[in-house]
Formats: C-alpha cells, structure tokens, sequence
C-alpha cells in the first residue's frame, strides 16, 4: 500500500482506448479515466461556455483539476480561456472594467465546437485529433474561427503523460481586437487569461517550481520558458506534479505566467500578461503548449525541482516534433 511520503508503484503496461459521445471524448488508460475532454458544454451562457478538459488524472489515478468550484463556477479543470477579447468575455463571470472593477456585462461569450475536420487517431500510445470552433458573442456574431490540434501521449517510463494543446485563431469579425488582460485594464497582477489550469482543493500551498528556482504566490508574473506545480492529495497523501511549457514559437516566449499557490490553485501561460496584442481583421494568432500530468512530487530533495526539468524537458520535446 502506497502511504504519505512514499512513491507510487510502478505498473504493468496499459492500453489506451477511446470513447466518444456527441458532446465529449474521454481517453482511458487501462482502467485509469486520463482525461475527458467535454467539446460541447451545457453551461450557463454567464460562465462563457467554452471546451474544457475535466478530469485530467494521472496514470495512477489521481485527479489534478477541478470542476466549477463555488468561488469561481467558470474554472473548469482545464481550458483555453480569454477574458479580454475587445469587449467580448470568453473567460466567463464579470469583466473587469478599469475605473469600475469587476462588472457584469452582456458580452459573455462561446467557444462552439463546429467538427473535427480530420476525426480521430489512436495508436498504442497516442491520441490526437484537429478541431474547429467558433468564437461568437453573446449576440450571436462571429468574431474569430479557431482551429485547435490536441495529441495526448504517453510516457509511463517517466510516470507521465503529455497533452499538447495547440490553437491558431483568426479574426473574422471585420474590426480590429484587442486581446488582454484584466491587468492591462488596470487591475494589478491580474495578467490571467490563455491555458488556465485550476487545480484540486488539496492542491491550496502547494510548491511552484521555474527554472530558476521553487516558491509559491512569489512567481506572480514571473517571466519563464516553463513551470511546474506540485500539489498533495487527501486520502492516500500522495504528491502529483502539472508541468506547462511555452513553445518556442510562440509570441512572448518566454511568456509571464499567472500563478496561484493560495487560495486556491492555478496556473495558466499568460501572453497578453501585461501587454495588448491588436489583431486587425483577417490576421491569426498562434499559440501552443505542452502540459506534463505526472505522479511524484517536482523535487527530489530539498526543493531542488530536478523532476520537474525532466517533466518539463519531456514537454519541450513533443512541442519540438513534427
């Protein structure tokens, strides 16, 4: 029996399969639920229903995200979610408002799912699939298209698995949009917006790992090229680590990250951190990232983060291929 403390064991080989409904695909590990990844949400139009990935699980089990928690009923597990896209919210809940702060407004957007142009693939240790989407107002009126490429990839040797999340949108509205922050309308360190992920109730102080060292709510706005977040679990105690990478290619890398260790866990890759990005009419923006789901903690001894280079290493390299 695995206690507090101690490592979980190393397993048999397992199979992927796949399941599919008309509103989400849900990768399995053997018997261990990896991921569902739900392309069309019932959500209130207030939370800015968008494609979101709930549970994320790693390969022995234990879960890393959490749905709609009553602080914040529009975090849901993972998700790529802007709240300043001009005046659109695709975050969900209010729109801060600089002079005014946080206001509820009638621009709560919707990512919708419109096909996956090139179906599915499965291999034995693989999943990927090409998705596309709308992003409408809460008018009805498309302002960009979206095309998204996910591949879920095993790597039990290093008791993980990647998810790469890849998006290219276009602007198809007619005007100019303002991507943002609620940092860059005057709230200070509020630079969230992108791949956000919210972690388990458990997870509240845990440890931040960068490159350059470990800490926790201290990393806000840190600027990096990765970063890795290691939580522990009720119950059984054991320690699971989310590492995310920024791809190279991408417009600010190293990009500044939003993080929080307390009061409740987060972490997402925030391009538009502090810094407006226009995008005038027929232009696309491309964004990709590297997710790591791992047992074990990042840190080896004292807060070393060894694992969570590995981790973030093993991100890297799927971002790197082809």
């Amino acid at each position: 029996m695995t206690t507090a403390g101690h490592e979980s064991m190393h397993h048999e080989p397992r199979e992927l399969s796949l399941q599919r409904t008309d509103r989400a695909i849900t990768v399995h590990y053997g018997a261990v639920t990896l991921l569902r990844y739900v392309f069309r949400p019932h959500d209130a139009p207030v939370e800015s229903p968008r494609p979101y990935f709930h549970p994320l699980r790693t390969l022995d089990g234990d879960e890393v995200t959490i749905f709609r928690p009553h602080d914040h009923v529009w975090h849901k597990g993972l998700a790529f979610s802007l709240p300043n896209v001009g005046a659109l919210n695709l975050w969900g809940g209010r729109t801060y408002v600089r002079g005014q702060g946080y206001t509820q407004l009638p621009n709560n957007g919707t990512m919708r799912h419109r096909a996956f142009d090139d179906g599915l693939s499965m291999q034995d240790d693989r999943v990927t699939l090409a998705e596309r989407l709308d992003w409408l107002t809460q008018q009805g009126e498309t302002w960009f298209t979206e095309h998204r490429d996910l591949l879920i990839a095993l790597a039990p040797a290093q008791r993980a698995w990647v998810l790469r999340f890849g998006t290219r949108f276009v602007n198809v509205s007619g005007d100019t949009v303002v991507l943002g922050s609620p940092a860059t309308q005057g709230r200070d360190d509020a630079g969230y917006g992108g791949l956000f992920w919210r972690g388990p109730r458990s997870f509240t102080g845990g440890d931040v790992y960068t490159p350059d060292g470990h800490g926790g709510d201290d990393l806000m706005g840190v600027r990096a090229p990765w970063l890795a977040f290691t939580g522990t679990h009720d119950g059984h105690g054991r320690r699971s680590t989310v590492v995310m990478v920024d791809a190279p290619d991408n417009p600010t890398h190293p990009t500044r990250w939003f993080v929080r260790s307390t009061p409740w866990a987060g972490v997402c890759p925030a391009p538009f951190f502090d810094t407006e990005l226009p995008v005038a009419p027929g232009e696309a923006v491309s964004l990709r990232y590297a997710v790591v789901v791992a047992d074990g903690d990042a840190s080896v001894t004292d807060h070393d983060g060894a694992r969570a280079r590995a981790w973030a290493a093993l991100g890297a390299a799927h971002l790197a291929a082809t």
